[in-house]
């Protein structure tokens, strides 16, 4: 079991990464922009819940073959650069067409949360990040060294979703408004198609 006051000290780190600018709260800003707020939180949720995959990888040393296999940590980003460019590719075809009532095309939730977990899971350097920053917080004479790794993860889940959904919240606001402007809907799926490609390239020529 991880003692209170790390574990208070491991929730302020979370808290702080998950602030940082990068390409997830990009994605849930991007997302909830287009889709609204609700549709923000649900890729939050999928985004959070690829924190899973990751902890599972370092808990049981999955993250050492991405670390050291150039061909895994290869494939598994250029999986995901692929899925971001599909990702772009719709988002330009949607720039084209034509918007009902001023409302922007619906997404289902199931496809709204695959889209957040794929996007977190194929990028392997959360995966080896985890394996460089968990086990700094772990300790063997604590109990489970696995349990250890999945009560880190559930605290990263936690902060993650809390400042995700902050975001998914308050870009949803500006979704609000795009309804009832299809011009605008045009442009800002203009402009996610231009964030899901560099997002991929970024991705692309990521190293380990």
């Amino acid at each position: 079991m991880i003692p209170f006051d790390l574990a208070f000290l491991f929730v302020g780190v979370a808290f702080a990464l998950a602030l940082v600018p990068g390409p997830d709260n990009i994605f849930v800003l991007t997302q909830s922009a287009l889709h609204g707020r609700i549709a923000g939180l649900i890729v939050t949720m999928g985004l959070a819940s690829g924190l899973i995959f990751h902890t599972t990888a370092v808990a049981l040393g999955v993250a050492v073959i991405f670390q050291t296999s150039q061909y895994a940590f290869s494939a598994l980003k250029y999986a995901g650069a692929a899925y971001l460019l599909y990702l772009a590719w719709k988002a330009f075809r949607a720039s084209s067409g034509q918007f009902s009532a001023g409302k922007t095309p619906a997404e289902t939730a199931p496809r709204l949360f695959l889209r957040g977990l794929i996007m977190n899971i194929t990028n392997p350097k959360i995966t080896i990040f985890f394996l460089a920053f968990l086990p700094q917080f772990v300790d063997p004479q604590r109990g489970s060294i696995v349990g250890q790794f999945y009560q880190l993860g559930a605290l990263m889940v936690l902060a993650t979703l809390c400042v995700f959904g902050f975001v998914a919240v308050a870009a949803g606001l500006l979704g609000d408004w795009l309804k009832s402007s299809p011009r605008a809907q045009i442009w800002i799926n203009r402009l996610s198609g231009f964030v899901f490609v560099s997002l991929a390239v970024k991705l692309a020529w990521a190293d380990k």
